[in-house]
């Protein structure tokens, strides 16, 4: 013990030395046999690398738990609703299923042929005819694939014009817009009829309102399908103002993305009266 305590003291006092003379030797070292210090860096590092992907698997392990129980924790609110939607949608189908069968008891009684299947044909805007005094568009499909004087254009929103001349490979498209468009329409909400009035405007009016319309802004408004010139409930576009004995609608069509359109064989869905020769219903028999 009492060798020892002389022993401690002597190793405490050039402890710090030694560390400053191998870390001087080490500089020394690398510097003169840069090949053997990094062999050696190497080694030690391939010897080292097993036992730090040992150590860190769990470090892994546990945030992918902590990840995943975060994650389980965002997706109770999120399935809280999308059941919520369920039930709502549950319930819509069910009103739609009533509403079908309601719809085929009324055709029924009206004496109404089934409607057909809707026919388009798909087509590319190759040109824009627009100008101070013509709103008009040229799509690459004419009569030789079935187009006609007349027929409605859509594209995904909503309805985008009428066809105006058909030739054999293309054919022009004349828009809302135009002064020479004349659509006949209905509010969707108040059941108010109109014509659809283009004046080469970015908004076209209504005109030939009743004296009691009462319209407000964001109503919707679709086609009435009155004249049999177009099919019923194609939307047109959404009332923007309702005042002082004008009302002008804001199309539904984004003219300046207008590419593809689709026009409509409305003839095939145009609701036809059962033939004379039928039996009529009356009431209470």
């Amino acid at each position: 013990m009492r060798l020892a305590v002389p022993f401690k003291g002597m190793v405490q006092r050039f402890a710090l030395l030694s560390l400053v003379l191998a870390a001087v030797g080490l500089m020394i070292l690398s510097k003169a046999e840069t090949v053997l210090i990094e062999r050696m860096r190497t080694g030690v590092t391939d010897v080292v690398a097993p036992v730090l992907d040992a150590l860190s698997r769990p470090v892994a392990t546990m945030a992918e738990i902590v990840d995943n129980f975060r994650e389980l924790t965002r997706l109770r609110p999120e399935n809280a609703r999308l059941r919520a939607q369920i039930e709502r949608l549950n319930a819509w189908h069910g009103v739609a299923r009533r509403l079908e069968a309601d719809n085929r008891t009324l055709r029924a009684l009206l004496n109404f042929t089934p409607e057909e299947r809707v026919t388009f044909i798909s087509a590319r805007v190759i040109a824009d005819g627009g100008g101070p005094f013509v709103r008009s568009v040229l799509v690459n499909a004419g009569a030789r694939d079935g187009l006609r004087k007349g027929q409605a254009v859509v594209t995904g929103a909503g309805l985008a014009g009428r066809v105006s001349e058909t030739g054999g490979r293309s054919a022009r498209v004349l828009l809302l817009t135009d002064l020479n468009s004349r659509i006949p329409v209905v509010a969707e909400q108040s059941r108010t009829r109109a014509i659809l009035a283009g004046d080469n405007s970015a908004r076209p009016r209504l005109v030939f309102l009743p004296e009691n319309a009462k319209l407000v802004p964001g109503e919707r408004i679709v086609t009435s399908g009155h004249g049999g010139a177009l099919p019923a409930g194609l939307l047109v576009g959404i009332v923007t103002s309702a005042g002082e004995g004008t009302v002008r609608v804001e199309p539904i069509v984004d003219w300046d993305r207008l590419e593809y359109v689709r026009v409509i064989d409305f003839e095939s869905v145009t609701l036809k009266p059962a033939p004379s020769g039928a039996k009529r219903r009356r009431g209470g028999s």
